[in-house]
């Protein structure tokens, strides 16, 4: 089969698109290099041995989106993986977040539509559950007010794509919910890299270890958790893309009588951010310089999952832990600076 992957030159697009060739699928790209790096690909040839076309392409413009869809006809499958996705940046510029991400999505399915591609994978975000009041989280949370408007963004793409899924009789549809990404692939020639200063837990504790950043902040010790600070579900890198995997077998195998499912993917388990610099520092040997500052706004007080639909239906379970995570991404940071 061959799948199109958007944001195929991303941190999540990279890892998967290697998990997906190397379970034997054809892969071609779409990915417009503003906020990645082409060169992972390259990386990907290293560890599967296999090219990867991208096409620079700009999803915001449906002809362009189009015209890759026109030469390669035989598409049977999308992963929907680009957009923007820092929290801070879309609380600074909520409309460029709401432009980019919803218009992308939208053009995307206008072409699954007129190609008639059956197969459809979208990348969404546990933030959509919001501050929920029950822990873990289950597929039937009921969402509550986005802390951002990139979990906004979520929570919209989410109502299209089910309203898109009801109304088209020939596409099923599998939203995959993720907790926490992290760490990088065990070759060592992929990871996390961004366009800009990082923001995300795991790069800047091995930054903060590599000497790119003098200290790394906790933002916010008097969470009501069991010390204080935020609680986040971790999940490896290539658990996450073996789940995208697993996720388009089911959609070909499986009669999806509703035409579209919700799948969680996370460890399962709640890990404060005192306790992440705390496995940090068991695994690599190396003290953290960090202080505590204000609560960050955007941030979610606690999230963890139930990924036991995922298990059930998908047979999906993380094979890799906290540890695991901790060791590859800073193999991954070690090697870069």
């Amino acid at each position: 089969m061959k799948i199109l992957v958007t944001g195929g030159c991303g941190y999540i697009g990279s890892h998967t698109i290697v998990d997906l060739i190397e379970n034997g699928y054809d892969i071609v790209s779409i990915d417009s290099n503003i906020r990645s790096n082409p060169n992972v690909l390259d990386g990907v040839e290293q560890i599967t041995g296999k090219s990867v076309k991208n096409y620079a392409v700009d999803l915001c413009d449906l002809n362009a989106t189009r015209s890759v869809f026109e030469v390669h006809q035989d598409i049977e499958g999308v992963i929907h993986f680009a957009a923007f996705k820092s929290v801070k940046e879309s609380i600074d510029k909520p409309l460029l977040y709401h432009k980019n991400n919803l218009l992308s999505l939208i053009n995307v399915l206008e072409c699954v539509k007129l190609f008639d591609i059956k197969n459809f994978v979208f990348s969404s975000s546990c933030s959509v559950y919001g501050n929920i009041e029950r822990l873990p989280a289950t597929e039937d949370t009921p969402q509550r007010e986005a802390q951002s408007p990139y979990a906004r963004t979520k929570q919209i793409s989410e109502m299209i794509i089910k309203d898109f899924a009801l109304s088209n009789p020939i596409t099923n549809s599998i939203i995959l919910r993720y907790f926490n990404p992290a760490g990088a692939h065990i070759s060592n020639r992929i990871g996390e890299s961004s366009y800009s200063r990082p923001m995300n837990l795991i790069p800047v504790i091995v930054e903060t270890a590599s000497g790119k950043r003098n200290e790394m902040c906790v933002y916010g010790d008097d969470y009501d958790t069991r010390d204080g600070s935020c609680i986040r579900d971790f999940i490896h890198i290539m658990d996450l893309a073996n789940a995208h995997t697993k996720a388009l077998k089911y959609l070909v195998s499986a009669n999806i009588i509703h035409k579209y499912d919700i799948f969680n993917l996370g460890a399962g388990e709640g890990v404060t951010v005192f306790e992440m610099v705390q496995a940090f520092e068991k695994v690599t040997g190396k003290k953290l310089k960090y202080k505590v500052a204000d609560r960050r706004p955007g941030d979610v007080i606690a999230i963890y999952s139930n990924y036991n639909k995922a298990f059930q239906k998908l047979g999906w379970s993380p094979q890799y832990d906290i540890e695991d995570i901790m060791c590859t991404a800073w193999a991954w940071e070690t090697k870069t600076i």
